[in-house]
């Protein structure tokens, strides 16, 4: 027989200890040396029957009912909080900016994590491990940004920097570096061509030069000159703005039979801003239509003085062509140089100004500089901006290899990771890893410039869209109980692209960085409403697969200035669709890319006058019970349709226009009037009332393609 009870109040089978306790057991019969076992461990008082009594008890059994009122009073959880300051800690952060966080020494650093760390340069980068250091320490963290203070340290320690100048003794004599500045088609490469002996302006496409070059000529006298070549189009003012800041004399070339030009003065602007002299070159002396003394006067509007004047700038009539008075030019232009005594310390770190940059596909990123200090040398480490490279090969303007490039020599440096920026600033570091430390530098500051920049754009539309919330706001409480409409449909939370105007996607590839400038600022001129403009990608080199990619996603239109593209890229933008356009000269690819606008914009209508017919005499007639009013006219011009619109003209103000009910000649109703041809005209609209004198003008609506008005400036 077994007995199941619960919950039974059972006072005297345990001590005096314990008043009284939930029992649950299970009563079972077993055998009498069970019970006698048993008896040992619980005093059963008052058994006497062989009972196992099994006994279960819980903590939840010791406790106490509540009362009503404290059923009534809210339940308050406690946490208890670590105790301890905190302490600001970033991510990487060093043993020894650990210890000047929390102001100890690197002792105390050790100890907190358990002599782990070894030394003070070590960086802590587990973040967790770093959380039990400072739990040891007796205080609790925070993440936060790395303070910009180091930062600043930082880069004064790593970024490289030019040299303090040197002191006189240390300049050594070097070839000086002669911009040749001017109008578009004045002669200047070829004044180059007749000075070096070559034929640079038989390559040039379009008759200009569309780059900057620099070359080292070697006169008759031995002396030696480095030429940077400025394109003359007004395309390329960024190029003569860096040749007027690299260099130690500007020649200005003035065309006898032009004089001075637009471009021409912009030269002379500019190299007065550089605070550079200048010496005149009056080219094409040998022109028919040439006229000296014309030119000169001009000159001396523009400011420029020249000594036959009575001023103080040399002025030389030569003939590039003809090469004729060569020699005076070469030798006022060493005679200038000596007056300046132009040196530089050929010995340490080099220092040099990028001119140029292309990339060529089989030599890879190249750069033309001209050295300002030191020697530049095989295996230098050279850092521009935020580009590097080690120098591999140094070549000369004619291809030649160089074992080295002295000061004012130019070269151009293969070895570049990247393309450097021309005008930049070319410093030569110690090591690689210099290098590497100085770009990380730089980007770094580029990008918290950036970020300023954002912050300050960011700022504004928070600000405007405070104030709109606070006008919608005051307006709101204005109304008081009576609720603030939306104004117009509710907009859709994905908006849809439904602008009709239509757009003309680029994508600009060119040969060299310079004329790259050149393209993408006279593309930035257009602003105009009819079309819209959007440039996708922009570069230096051939024509790539990413380039046929992008031009297809956007629907796009590839221009590849002065540069190739592979026959597989070529086939590859045909099966896409993609229409890839080759030009060589700036102002041909403007144009293609005004008549790529003209075709995406919608045609327009205009009125077409067909002829013009002058009111003699006003009647009026019965069209059944209704009077109607008839004018006698003559067609003076051109010829009257019947199908035709008419504008009614009284003292240069139109009155009316609409069609034709009826139109005769004597009393014959037709279709066409000739010039000198009278006929009487009645318009729809009976109220008009037409009065002698009156011009009534015969017009059709046409449609004509529209034309677009930007002007890039030449």
């Amino acid at each position: 027989m077994a007995l199941n009870m619960r919950f039974l109040r059972f006072k005297p089978l345990l001590g005096p200890s314990i008043k009284s306790f939930s029992l649950h057991y299970n009563v079972q019969r077993f055998s009498d040396l069970t019970c006698k076992k048993l008896k040992n461990n619980i005093n059963l008082v008052g058994c006497c029957q062989s009972y196992v009594l099994q006994l279960h008890t819980s903590s939840i059994s010791f406790k106490r009912r509540k009362t009503g009122e404290e059923k009534k009073i809210n339940r308050v959880l406690e946490y208890h909080k670590v105790k301890g300051d905190v302490v600001e800690v970033w991510k990487d952060i060093t043993a020894e900016e650990l210890a000047k966080v929390l102001n100890k020494d690197f002792n105390y650093v050790k100890e907190i994590f358990l002599h782990e760390v070894k030394s003070p340069k070590t960086v802590i980068s587990d973040m967790k491990f770093l959380q039990q250091g400072i739990r040891r320490s007796g205080h609790r963290m925070k993440i936060i940004a790395k303070p910009t203070d180091d930062i600043e340290v930082e880069i004064i320690e790593k970024d490289a920097f030019p040299r303090p100048p040197p002191s006189k003794s240390d300049l050594k004599s070097r070839p000086p570096v002669v911009t040749v500045m001017g109008h578009v088609d004045h002669g200047k490469t070829t004044l180059l061509d007749a000075l070096r002996h070559s034929s640079v302006v038989d390559q040039e496409f379009g008759g200009i030069t569309q780059h900057i070059g620099a070359f080292l000529v070697v006169l008759d006298s031995g002396a030696k000159i480095t030429f940077l070549d400025t394109p003359g189009h007004a395309a390329f003012s960024a190029m003569r703005a860096r040749g007027a800041n690299l260099t130690d004399i500007v020649v200005l070339v003035v065309a006898a039979d032009d004089g001075v030009m637009e471009q021409t003065l912009e030269s002379v602007r500019m190299a007065r801003e550089a605070q550079v002299p200048i010496l005149v070159a009056i080219n094409k002396i040998d022109s028919p239509k040439a006229n000296i003394e014309r030119t000169e006067q001009m000159l001396l509007e523009a400011g420029i003085h020249i000594e036959k004047l009575g001023g103080e700038v040399q002025a030389v009539p030569v003939s590039a062509l003809k090469k004729q008075n060569l020699n005076q030019l070469t030798e006022a232009l060493v005679l200038q140089a000596d007056l300046l005594e132009i040196g530089a310390d050929p010995k340490g770190l080099v220092e040099a100004v990028v001119v140029e940059s292309k990339l060529d596909p089989h030599r890879g990123k190249l750069c033309t500089v001209i050295v300002q200090r030191g020697t530049l040398k095989k295996g230098d480490i050279l850092v521009a901006g935020v580009c590097m490279g080690r120098v591999r090969v140094l070549r000369n303007a004619d291809g030649q290899i160089m074992n080295e490039a002295p000061p004012g020599y130019p070269t151009e440096i293969e070895g570049w990771k990247d393309l450097p920026v021309p005008g930049e600033l070319v410093l030569e570091v110690e090591s690689e890893k210099m290098a590497k430390d100085v770009i990380k530098i730089r980007e770094s500051k580029l990008e918290r410039e950036k970020q300023e920049q954002d912050a300050v754009v960011i700022a504004e539309k928070q600000a405007y869209h405070e104030k709109e919330y606070k006008e919608r706001l005051k307006l709101k409480r204005s109304l008081g109980r009576f609720k603030l409409k939306r104004e117009g449909p509710r907009q859709p939370e994905i908006p849809k692209d439904d602008d009709p105007t239509p757009t003309l996607n680029i994508i600009v590839k060119s040969d060299v960085d310079g004329t790259l400038e050149a393209i993408l600022n006279t593309l930035d001129t257009y602003d105009s409403p009819e079309c819209k403009m959007d440039l996708v990608h922009y570069g230096v080199g051939a024509v790539s697969e990413n380039d046929v990619e992008l031009a297809q996603a956007f629907r796009g239109i590839i221009y590849a200035f002065n540069t190739n593209c592979p026959k597989n890229i070529q086939e590859l933008a045909e099966n896409s669709g993609v229409n890839i356009k080759f030009h060589n000269v700036i102002y041909k690819l403007v144009d293609d890319v005004k008549a790529e606008i003209n075709d995406r914009l919608p045609q327009k209508e205009q009125d077409e006058v067909l002829g013009e017919a002058t009111v003699l005499q006003h009647f009026e007639i019965n069209d059944g019970r209704k009077k109607v009013q008839v004018a006698g006219c003559r067609c003076v011009k051109g010829v009257l349709r019947k199908s035709a619109l008419y504008r009614v003209v009284r003292n240069g103000q139109i009155i009316h226009e609409g069609q034709l009910s009826s139109m005769r000649h004597l009393k014959n109703e037709v279709d066409l009037i000739k010039t000198d041809v009278e006929c009487g005209l009645r318009l729809q609209d009976k109220t008009v009332v037409f009065q002698p004198g009156d011009s009534i003008i015969c017009y059709q609506k046409v449609t004509v393609p529209q034309v677009t008005t930007w002007d890039p400036g030449f």
